[in-house]
């Protein structure tokens, strides 16, 4: 069965870019015709999807947050990356990668991790 797994620094100070990696096995990023998000839940809110890597590498933005971020992959780690740009203390979240694109159902999903924006 196909497992994500999130890493990345879970404190990040404001104006910095923050670089969290899935990992992903049991199954490859490069199966047609999965996508493979990004998505954030801020304290007290619900989830928010951010973007998508398709499994043949195009990338779509959520319009509110596509200026400060970039979605890419390692095929030869069977990973994604996501970086955000430019994070305030708004961006504190618990961050998840999933498969499935914007209006999926994200499922499986990581076990999310936290990063807090703070000096």
């Amino acid at each position: 069965q196909v497992q994500l797994v999130e890493s990345g620094p879970g404190l990040v100070k404001p104006s910095q870019t923050l670089s969290l990696t899935c990992t992903v096995s049991g199954g490859s990023i490069t199966t047609s015709f999965y996508f493979w998000s990004w998505i954030r839940q801020p304290p007290g809110k619900g989830l928010e999807w951010m973007g998508a890597i398709t499994y043949s590498g195009i990338t779509y933005y959520s319009p509110s947050l596509k200026s400060r971020t970039s979605i890419s992959r390692d095929t030869s780690k069977n990973q994604f990356t996501l970086q955000l740009s430019s994070v305030t203390p708004e961006d504190t979240a618990v961050y998840y990668c999933a498969r499935g694109g914007k209006d999926s159902s994200w499922y499986p999903r990581g076990q999310g991790t936290q990063v807090t924006v703070s000096s």
